[in-house]
């Protein structure tokens, strides 16, 4: 399953969940091959999140897509259409936006690295996960400019590194960096890297970029 996701260059963080959701599914029916299953099982695992679990719709969802990959990509079997699935219900709801004062107060109450990123999403713009895998070399302090790769759609798209963000940003840096170096005398401090990468730059995961 694994190997099906990647030629297809999903991200990492859909190969963890798509995975995650066919173990669930694989001990739900009591370690049962997924091959000699069928609609039935994938039905009752998928009623069971609503029902039991009472999962929200979207994480329903995120589980029938798993499945669905798991049946058509890697085990080539065709589900008929799973019409007898109890769909969790979506609720309606109004969203919550603050006042810039309600914001700045909230923003102040918040320190350290927490408070940083929530500051860098609020002025950046950017999303949750776009903020906590920020790389160092996507910051662009001269042009006050923060680049942001892969985003939502798989697309990259620069943003505006707010002026008050700067110094903390290079305060944060400077720790990180430091805390870099410890991680590499100890033989850690490599990220994970797409594709061929590795192989392309063997010295790119542990760079300081």
């Amino acid at each position: 399953m694994r190997a099906e996701i990647r030629v297809r260059h999903y991200s990492i963080r859909t190969e963890e969940t798509y995975l995650e959701w066919a173990r669930r599914y694989i001990y739900f029916h009591h370690k049962k091959h997924p091959k000699d299953m069928g609609a039935d099982e994938v039905q009752a695992f998928l009623s069971h999140l609503a029902m039991e679990r009472k999962v929200s719709p979207s994480t329903q969802n995120q589980a029938k897509a798993a499945l669905l990959f798991l049946y058509r990509e890697v085990l080539h079997i065709e589900l008929p259409w799973l019409d007898e699935v109890v769909a969790a219900k979506m609720g309606k709801r109004l969203p919550v936006v603050l006042t810039q004062v309600e914001m700045r107060r909230l923003l102040n109450a918040m320190s350290g690295t927490m408070g940083l990123v929530a500051s860098l999403l609020y002025g950046t713009g950017m999303r949750l996960l776009e903020g906590l895998r920020l790389r160092v070399k996507d910051v662009e302090f001269e042009r006050r400019e923060i680049i942001v790769r892969e985003g939502k759609g798989n697309k990259d798209r620069v943003t505006v590194l707010p002026e008050n963000l700067i110094l903390p940003m290079q305060l944060h840096l400077a720790k990180v960096k430091a805390l870099h170096e410890k991680d590499l005398d100890a033989g850690f401090g490599a990220v994970y890297l797409p594709y061929a990468l590795e192989q392309k730059y063997p010295k790119g995961a542990q760079s300081w970029g």
